[in-house]
């Protein structure tokens, strides 16, 4: 006796803080049952939490790409911050409190309490719905091109996404149930039933329309992709500088990627930006020309600028963090580095150049073609070493420097009637398919940038020739892609996961259904013995 009222007093105390958390409500009253309106405000929990999820989702696809848009933001404010941690951590905030408010939501309606939500979750519910919807729209608007990164994510996560869901969906059947057999009204019941019912019908056929180019046995597994230096080794050192391509040189990748702009007097030098602001102390040295363009600079000008100790003030990749002292004080002591002096890097390594030529809207860009080629003949690398990338005046190129090694750009795309031998693209410019379909007909594919390698196991398996990189010293270790399954292996993991989560849900309101006809059972005969009771008594 002393233990089941112990057991009840205990139960008692659980569901009222549950009821206070959920809706401060920290007394039971009387007459609380949940209402229309309670529900309307349960389903909408429900939407916002699987709003939340999804952008969770896609931020963090988003990380593979994220430089470029701390690049594009410093570019509009001149102000550097990582913006990826600011995202993820609200993100995980919004993520966090609308799944502990559905917990308790289940955990109240498991205990048969109203739900009656505080008007400061209201609120706050509110609040993350308009933060949710406002990063998509931003996302629409400005940076658009992740909606393809995120439908290339579903390759590579779309086997373990969907036995996550059934997972979580059949972990849902216990309460679900509970409510079914709970709730009187039979429209509701039948609602309620359909609605998770048709979810978990739709996860049960989810795997039809999942495909990856991953779903190969090892033998089929094309080689791994060579890598280029994005820049050289940002993550490791000042992107665009000696000791980045040294770092990449290290790392052992085989062709060196950069930028190439020609100075006011006619040196080819290396910087991505338009101006030198983020990647140099301009401001300190030149305060009245710091928002000119680089190519305003005379090349004595460029050779009095430190190019890199920006790296270690702002930080552009966390990695920035892990050097040590002695690579801290040769980070300090680069300059802006020269194409002639890469060239040199590059001969007495014997790996590849590729660059863009910039700026294209150049009226003189001829010119800045001529200047390059004749710099890159006098350097003595090997003609076969250069990658060339810039497409205006290729014709003229080819003539001066016949052994150049041409790679197309997004013409190779706008031109199908003709076949390039070797094609360079954004990796969401290529479907898998289109891949394999490049690799079939022997055109070399490279794709940028790619930094994740959840990315790299999928542009891996699905046959690219290379991808251009930031994170090196992380695409090099690989050995394998992060997953490799035969077609048959997954259908079979298809099958049982989707039969054992079948046998689960069934299970579930099979015996909440036993549980509930014998309290009704024991109810009504406890009525039936009082009822005889009361009538003796009365005699």
């Amino acid at each position: 006796m002393g233990k089941s009222r112990g057991c009840c007093c205990r139960q008692r105390f659980c569901s009222t803080c549950l009821l206070g958390l959920f809706s401060c409500h920290w007394t039971h009253k009387k007459g609380l049952k949940t209402s229309k309106c309670d529900c309307t405000w349960f389903f909408l929990l429900f939407c916002v939490g699987l709003l939340a999820l999804a952008w969770l989702y896609v931020a963090l696809i988003t990380l593979n790409d994220f430089h470029n848009l701390n690049e594009f933001v410093f570019q509009k404010t001149e102000w550097w911050l990582d913006w990826s941690v600011v995202m993820l951590s609200v993100t995980a905030t919004l993520v966090i409190y609308s799944s502990l408010l559905l917990i308790l939501a289940l955990c109240l309606q498991l205990c048969h309490q109203p739900l009656k939500l505080h008007w400061l979750h209201k609120g706050l519910l509110i609040l993350t719905a308009l933060i949710v919807v406002a990063a998509f729209v931003g996302l629409e608007i400005q940076w658009s091109e992740e909606w393809e990164s995120a439908h290339i994510a579903l390759q590579a996560t779309g086997p373990f996404l969907h036995i996550g869901a059934v997972a979580g969906l059949t972990m849902l059947a216990w309460p679900v149930a509970a409510c079914f057999y709970h709730i009187s009204h039979a429209a509701l019941r039948v609602l309620l039933l359909l609605l998770y019912l048709g979810a978990m019908l739709a996860l049960y056929l989810a795997p039809l329309g999942i495909d990856s180019p991953c779903f190969l046995e090892q033998s089929q597994l094309p080689p791994k992709p060579a890598l280029f230096g994005h820049r050289g080794a940002p993550m490791l050192a000042p992107e665009n500088t000696l000791m980045s391509f040294q770092k990449a040189v290290n790392c052992g990748l085989s062709v060196l990627e950069t930028d190439v702009r020609v100075s006011a007097d006619g040196i080819p030098f290396l910087m991505h930006d338009e101006t030198l602001l983020r990647t140099t102390n301009v401001q300190e040295v030149f305060p009245t020309q710091a928002h000119a363009k680089a190519t305003t600079f005379s090349w004595t000008q460029l050779q009095q600028l430190d190019a890199g100790s920006w790296f270690l003030q702002k930080h552009p990749f966390s990695t920035a963090w892990s050097l040590s002292e002695e690579e801290m004080a040769q980070a300090r002591r680069q300059h802006v580095l020269s194409l002639k002096e890469l060239l040199a890097e590059a001969k007495r390594h014997q790996v590849s150049v590729i660059f863009d030529l910039m700026p294209l809207e150049d009226p003189h860009y001829e010119r800045l073609v001529n200047i390059t080629v004749e710099t890159v003949l006098q350097s003595g690398i090997g003609q076969e070493l250069i990658l060339w990338l810039p497409n205006q005046f290729r014709k003229q190129v080819k003539q001066q420097a016949p052994r150049f090694q041409h790679i197309y750009g997004l013409e190779s795309l706008v031109n199908k009637t003709v076949r390039f031998p070797r094609v360079n693209l954004a990796y969401q410019k290529l479907s898998s398919a289109e891949i394999s379909e490049y690799r079939r007909s022997n055109i070399s594919v490279n794709l940028y940038v790619i930094n994740a390698p959840w990315l790299f196991s999928l542009l891996w398996c699905a046959g690219t020739s290379s991808v251009t990189t930031n994170a090196c010293q992380v695409l090099q270790k690989m050995q394998r892609p992060t997953w490799l399954l035969p077609r048959a292996t997954y259908r079979m993991i298809w099958i049982v996961t989707d039969c054992v989560s079948f046998l689960l849900v069934l299970s579930a309101f099979l015996l909440l259904k036993r549980w509930s006809w014998k309290k009704d059972s024991k109810g009504s005969n406890s009525d039936v013995l009082l009822t005889k009771i009361h009538s003796l008594l009365s005699e």
